[in-house]
Parts: C-alpha cells; structure tokens; sequence
C-alpha cells in the first residue's frame, strides 16, 4: 500500500513532460483592475457680482456632497488555489470651490466663464485576500487642487436667478501601495481624483443700495443646486508570491499521504485559520532537505517557494482529481 502511495504522488507531482506536472510550476498569481464612478450631487453657493455695461465678473465659492465612488472587485489569474481575490474603492464624499467668474449680460441672461481653487477630501481603501492571509489599505487625504467651467443664468424676477452649470474638477491622485511582513502579498494603486459636474440651481440676489445706478446682476447671492459628477478613474494592481506560509505550526489536522523521491513528506492539513484541507509540504522538512527554498518571515513563521519544488499546494479535492484512476 505505501508503495502505491508513494508511487502516485511521484507521478503526479515529478513526472516530467507530464500534464500533471505542467500543470504545477506556476504559484503565483496576479490581477488589475480599474473603474470610474458616476453620482448625484448638491450644494450651496455664495457670491458677489459686479456689473460694468454688460460685462460682470465677481467672486463665487461653494460646497458639495457627493456619493462619487469608483468600486471594483478583482479575481487574481495563476495557479494558487483558492485564487486571491480583492476589492478597492476611490471615493470623494465632498468638495468645495473658491472661483472668479466673467461673464457678459446683454440682458436678464448671463453667459460667464470661471476657474480657480478646489479643495476635498480622497478615499482609498483597498484588500487582498490571498492564501496565506488578507491584506488591507485605508488612505484618506485633504486635497488641494483647481476648478474650471462655465455656466448661463437668467433673472428671472430682480431678485431670483436660475442658474445651469458645468464644472471640471481636478483634486490631483491618492496613491496606495502595500506589501504585507512576509512579502507575500502586494497591492497598489491610485484613485485619480478628476471629475465632471453639471447643475442645476436657484439663488437669491441681494441688490444694493443706489439700484438704479448699477447694473441688474450687480449684488452679493446665495442659493443651492444639484445635479450629477462623473470620473474619478481609479486603479490597482495585485500579486501573491510563490512564498505559501508552510509552517507546521500553523496547520492543524496534519496527515501523512506520502514521500517524495527526494525524500521530502507530502501532508493534508487545514490552517488554523481555515476549514480548507490542502495538501502539500510542511516548511520545517523543506528546510532539512532544501534550505534554499524556504524563507522565514518578520513573524517568524516559515514559508516554502512551492515553484522551487515543482510543486503547488492544492486543496485536497484537487489533489484527489489529479489522482482519479489510480489506486492507493
């Protein structure tokens, strides 16, 4: 019986040329991914406008809320089994304008142009589950960055504007990247905090003293508007090394299957962390037999380069598959 034992595994693991062991060589495993967003908005603005003929030009700030979230989730491609998965989001949940406008007035209609300061908040947050563990990024950052756009606006009554507006607005990029103790598994990427706005509004004009010797638009305003953003591209990219945590003192449930022609144990055994059973080697053999292919962690705990081996850690459902028609 242990003859037969030993003799499968070495054929599925050690055969070269074999489909079995070209299918095992590969234990790494890496991913991309990006997304843009779109959201509603509102806000509130205030301002000032000064008139001379039919050009007005003043000052404007204002403030939004937004629910601008760029979600992805991320299968990563290669042979680790289960594959690493992940998930990121870049997020701007507000932000705010200081701005000079101009614009000409030929009437109770205005046309302008505007630019200037943009000012916000950016949230990344990103997570790699792989084998041998998770790995998390939280940043969230104050931005500053600039604001450009245009808009029309029609008096409707003296003291009421209606306004349609388009902002473009760039808070600059937040950027993320990680590497859990082990160097098993990293993450980065950036949320590129651009996007577009377009509003809708209502605003009330507080017109000075002395009305009749300046303009219709001339006077300090205040209102609120909504409408929609769009943007906000963001990004990650994502690996699992060949280091798999192969520290017998981590597993549980350890059972012997076999050995290797190099001598080396071939194990069942679930994490400590998980209900999977997996098969594969234990480190502290490895490190008798290979040292070179073993790595001891800032944790302490060991991990195997299953690619120097030729071999891959597999759950033992698919272990059982690769071995379907042979007797043990």
């Amino acid at each position: 019986m242990r003859t037969k034992i030993i003799a499968a595994v070495t054929a599925l693991f050690l055969a070269p040329g074999s489909t079995a062991y070209a299918q095992i060589l590969a234990t790494t495993a890496a991913g991309t991914n990006s997304a843009s967003a779109t959201s509603w908005l509102a806000g509130i603005r205030a301002g000032n406008n000064w008139q001379n003929g039919s050009f007005v030009f003043g000052l404007e700030t204002d403030a939004q809320v937004t629910t601008l979230s760029s979600r992805f989730n991320t299968t990563l491609t290669g042979n680790l089994v289960p594959p690493p998965t992940a998930t990121a989001n870049g997020e701007v949940e507000w932000y705010g304008t200081v701005r000079g406008r101009l614009g000409w007035a030929p009437g109770p209609w205005l046309l302008y142009g505007t630019a200037g300061l943009a000012y916000g908040t950016v949230d990344v947050n990103s997570s790699l589950t792989g084998t041998a563990g998770t790995l998390s990024s939280q940043t969230s950052d104050s931005r500053i960055g600039w604001v450009a756009g245009g808009g029309i606006e029609y008096l409707v009554r003296p003291n009421v504007i209606v306004s349609a507006a388009y902002q473009y607005v760039d808070l600059g990029t937040v950027s993320f990247n990680a590497t859990d103790l082990t160097a098993t598994l990293t993450q980065s990427g950036s949320a590129h905090a651009h996007f577009q706005t377009a509003m809708v509004g209502v605003s009330w004009l507080f017109t000075p003293p002395a009305k009749d010797a300046r303009g219709p638009w001339e006077g300090e305003y205040i209102g609120g508007h909504a409408g929609g953003a769009w943007g906000n591209p963001t990004d990650a990219t994502y690996s699992e090394s060949a280091f798999l945590l192969s520290d017998v003192r981590l597993k549980r449930d350890i059972k012997r299957l076999g050995q290797l022609d190099d001598g080396l144990e071939l194990y069942s055994f679930r994490y400590r962390w998980s209900d999977t059973v997996y098969v594969g080697v234990m480190a502290q053999d490895v490190a008798q037999k290979m040292p070179s292919a073993v790595v001891a962690g800032d944790d302490g705990y060991l991990r195997v380069d299953y690619g120097k081996l030729g071999l891959q850690m597999r759950t033992l459902a698919e272990w059982k598959a690769l071995t379907y028609g042979i007797r043990l």
